[in-house]
């Protein structure tokens, strides 16, 4: 069951390269300016990942533009944890970062258990494939939340 699109959002994975900006662009495409929206990640040592860039531009959401950063660089940057109404974990690590920082402040975090891609196939086309196929856990997981897409 789908529950109200809160205004602000954080998505959040291990290295805000994959997962958590294949999130945030989807959650841009799909729901427009339903709400704000940021990723990051529990490190920064990455930049945006091409099989991730190349999955999303398939259906439509731009990522080369990403800037990767980190909880700690979010926050140096201005977007405090605290500012945000949903914080939405993409992977344990993440989830239990998002956990301990939520006990200052007054926000909900959320566990989606998205597959982690990364290096988990040999060859273009089967790991295009599970970056795929992580995209639209997300994406799929993103409807069943917050509802049916926006319209126009």
């Amino acid at each position: 069951m789908s529950k109200p699109i809160p205004r602000s959002i954080l998505f959040c994975c291990d290295h805000n390269s994959v997962r958590s900006p294949m999130a945030e662009g989807l959650m841009k495409k799909i729901y427009g300016r339903a709400a704000y929206v940021q990723s990051a990640g529990v490190r920064h040592d990455r930049e945006v990942d091409g099989f991730a860039i190349a999955v999303c531009n398939e259906i439509g959401v731009e990522l080369v533009r990403h800037r990767c950063r980190s909880f700690e660089e979010m926050q140096d940057w201005g977007d405090h944890l605290g500012s945000f109404d949903l914080v939405v974990a993409l992977s344990p690590t993440s989830q239990r970062l998002a956990m301990d920082m939520a006990r200052t402040a007054a926000l909900e975090v959320e566990y989606w258990p998205i597959s982690d891609p990364v290096g988990q196939a040999d060859g273009r086309e089967a790991t295009l494939a599970l970056y795929r196929a992580a995209r639209d856990q997300i994406r799929n997981r993103m409807i069943e939340r917050f509802g049916p897409p926006a319209e126009g």
